[in-house]
């Protein structure tokens, strides 16, 4: 399974508090599907999660009559598919949204997302319809494919709009149609935290962190490769548990001497266990067991999260 499957199987699992939410992710996956017009509305994916994720969103809100369909290739992965075969089923779903048999080209109807609570509802929508990602261990790529260069240009000027975060999208065409992507692992992790794929946040902090202490410590000479790997996958499961916590209950709920390791990791995701030590001036045993301490705390937390 892809990484990208992984970022849309947790988003589609995601629970939604009202209709406002519901109306505004629906419609971002309406309006970046492979079809969205007055007679026509065709949504397809190779991720089976985000297609039930659409049925179950059309269904409860418009209840039109469907189409599912299959690809039974020997194409993999399979490509799952639903339609909507009433046309003017189509046309009170368009017309709903703002759009007119009339409009020249699709934009993004801003009055559908009446407060900025929404457009992270809005853009997981975009996401499931037309995103993917790259698996963090090879890069930090992610991109939404778009299929009209206007479409294209206004979720580029709309993602740089967000006030949450400071990302700078790009757009390129390609085959086609055109992609809106965004580069580094810092972006990628502010859009994706945006839009509520925490877990996948995580992985992609953590390849990060094992990126950036095996590059670092390839530059000596003097290390070994075995206590590369053992530093970094210690230090990157350290750096998990800490944002773990930063990201939901915070750091500054922490004790005082917790709040001080975790913040020398995460400024320090090289250091050894020696040199941690030496920062705080205590033993080593004593960084051991504060380290512990954020593990429990940590897996508390997830607990606690999973059983909401």
């Amino acid at each position: 399974m892809s990484f990208s499957s992984d970022v849309k199987n947790e988003l589609s699992r995601i629970g939604l508090d009202n209709d406002s939410q519901k109306y505004a992710e629906l419609y971002g996956m309406l309006l970046f599907a492979s079809r969205f017009t007055s007679r026509e509305i065709v949504y397809k994916s190779e991720n089976r999660a985000s297609v039930k994720r659409f049925e179950s969103l059309v269904s409860e809100l418009f209840n039109p009559i469907l189409e599912k369909h299959t690809d039974l290739s020997s194409d993999v992965p399979r490509l799952y598919k639903i339609l909507l075969v009433v046309p003017d089923e189509c046309k009170a779903i368009y017309e709903f949204y703002g759009h007119s048999v009339h409009d020249i080209n699709l934009k993004i109807n801003r009055a559908n997302l009446e407060s900025e609570d929404l457009y992270n509802c809005f853009l997981r929508g975009v996401f499931l319809s037309c995103g993917s990602v790259t698996n963090p261990h090879k890069g930090y790529h992610l991109e939404l494919m778009v299929r009209h260069k206007t479409l294209a240009d206004n979720l580029l000027h709309f993602i740089g709009e967000v006030e949450v975060f400071s990302v700078n999208p790009k757009v390129t065409p390609r085959k086609g149609s055109y992609l809106v992507y965004l580069k580094g692992s810092e972006n990628i992790c502010d859009f994706l935290g945006f839009i509520g794929a925490g877990n996948s946040v995580m992985a992609v902090i953590e390849a990060s962190a094992y990126k950036d202490i095996r590059n670092d410590l390839n530059r000596r000479q003097n290390s070994e490769l075995s206590n590369i790997k053992k530093l970094a996958d210690a230090s990157a499961r350290q750096i998990r548990a800490i944002n773990t916590i930063k990201n939901t209950v915070g750091l500054d709920k922490l004790p005082d001497e917790l709040i001080e390791l975790a913040n020398l990791r995460l400024d320090n995701p090289e250091m050894s266990l020696n040199e941690l030590s030496q920062n705080l001036n205590i033993s080593r045993s004593g960084v051991n067991h504060r380290i512990d301490r954020l593990y429990k705390i940590a897996a508390k937390v997830t607990e606690d999260k999973n059983n909401e």
